[in-house]
């Protein structure tokens, strides 16, 4: 898999997380902040090999093809 970096959070500092890529593979990568809080992941039911991360609304723009 290929990453290519689309954006790193410009509001979080010192580490620019969450961040997004797009793969060659037509999906995305995102780093984000871990989701610990046991009853939201109770609720969401992850299977093995899944886990999430969780960002701010202010990322959502960035998740865009741009013509991909």
């Amino acid at each position: 898999m290929q990453l290519t970096l689309v954006v790193r959070d410009p509001d979080s500092n010192p580490t620019g997380s969450p961040t997004l890529y797009r793969t060659d593979r037509g999906s995305w990568v995102v780093q984000g902040w871990v989701v610990d809080d046991p009853g939201a992941l109770a609720a969401m039911d992850i299977p093995a090999g899944e886990t999430c991360v969780e960002i701010p609304d202010r990322m959502i723009p960035f998740f865009q093809q741009n013509g991909q």
